[in-house]
């Protein structure tokens, strides 16, 4: 099966008996950096896995527009917010983005069970519709930066999203990276 988009930054096609994954990247991006651009909706669980530690989200700020008698296609209901994904002090991930909820349930998960999006998708039992946007390496105040833009939808929930992994030496250095402290004797972040 192929995906009709060609021009597409990721394209993940498989048959009874093979599956294929190719992502259009800049070259220095790493098979971890590659696994981590194509997540889908669980971003927190390979970091988990990858750094073999506890994976927290804290909210940096949420908007969320009007709430009527309940999200549905006719009244849905929009988040902008802001995330920061954690191990212990260290911020591994900025991520920002636009939510749109057109289901009760989807809207209860987020907005007063205060799941995060990843969450949302493993309790819904779903594997969103993934569409990867755009993908890019910079170098951004001595450190080495990685940024992706893609899309979740499923259904109830749409979510576009911007993800900036501020330091990629976390991903070459793994555990070291994550025990280290900047010169203060406070941990790095």
């Amino acid at each position: 099966m192929r995906p009709s988009d060609t021009n597409a930054l990721a394209r993940d096609t498989y048959t009874g008996a093979s599956t294929s994954v190719q992502i259009k990247c800049p070259e220095d991006v790493s098979g971890i950096e590659r696994i981590m651009l194509v997540a889908q909706g669980d971003l927190q669980r390979l970091l988990s896995a990858f750094l073999a530690r506890t994976i927290t989200i804290d909210c940096v700020h949420s908007n969320t527009g009007p709430r009527g008698p309940g999200a549905s296609p006719q009244n849905p209901v929009c988040q902008a917010r802001q995330v920061h994904l954690k191990c212990g002090q260290r911020i591994l991930c900025i991520a920002t983005s636009s939510v749109t909820v057109t289901s009760p349930e989807c809207e209860r998960l987020l907005l007063d069970e205060r799941f995060a999006l990843g969450q949302i998708f493993r309790h819904l039992r779903t594997y969103p519709e993934f569409s990867l946007l755009h993908v890019d390496a910079q170098l951004v105040n001595g450190k080495r930066e990685l940024r992706r833009k893609y899309k979740l939808e499923t259904e109830g929930i749409m979510c576009e999203i911007l993800e900036i992994f501020p330091d990629r030496d976390m991903f070459s250095r793994g555990e070291t990276w994550l025990d280290e402290t900047v010169s203060d004797g406070k941990p790095a972040t």
